[in-house]
C-alpha cells in the first residue's frame, strides 16, 4: 500500500505508523485487497475552509473531507481510493469538546474519512 502524506501548517506530531495500521485494519475489514494508493492530508482551518467552500459549496470549515477516486483496479492493477483531508485545528477543538486526546480524535476522523472513500456514508 502506498500512502501519500501531506502536512500543511501542521505542528501536531502525527504517528504515521498508527494511522497506517488503522487504514490497513479498515481495508481488511471491508475486504479491499491489492495494490492501493491513498492520500492523507492534514491541513489548517484556512485551507479546509477553501476546500469546503470550493468543493462542497458549504461556508466555513469542517473536520474531514473525502475526495473519492475509483475503487476499481486500473490497468496497472492499482486501486486509487482518493484523498482524505483532515483539519487539525478542528480536530483539536473537537477533542477538547469530547474530552479525548487529539490523537484519538485524529484517528477517528481518519477512519471516518476512509469509510467515506469506500462508499459508506451517514445521513
Amino acid at each position: 500500500m502506498k500512502v501519500s502524506w501531506q502536512f500543511e501548517g501542521n505542528k501536531f506530531p502525527v504517528d504515521k505508523k498508527v494511522l497506517l495500521q488503522i487504514i490497513e485494519k479498515i481495508l481488511k475489514e471491508k475486504n479491499i485487497k491489492g495494490k492501493i494508493e491513498l492520500g492523507v492530508n492534514i491541513v489548517d482551518d484556512k485551507k479546509m475552509k477553501k476546500l469546503n467552500e470550493s468543493y462542497m459549496k458549504k461556508k466555513g470549515t469542517t473536520d474531514v473531507l473525502s475526495f473519492s477516486l475509483n475503487k476499481e483496479k486500473g490497468p496497472d492493477e492499482i486501486i486509487r481510493l482518493g484523498d482524505i483531508v483532515i483539519n487539525i485545528e478542528q480536530t483539536k477543538r473537537q477533542a477538547k469538546e469530547k474530552k479525548v486526546k487529539v490523537k484519538k480524535e485524529l484517528e477517528f476522523l481518519l477512519e471516518h474519512g476512509l469509510l467515506h472513500l469506500l462508499g459508506f456514508h451517514h445521513k
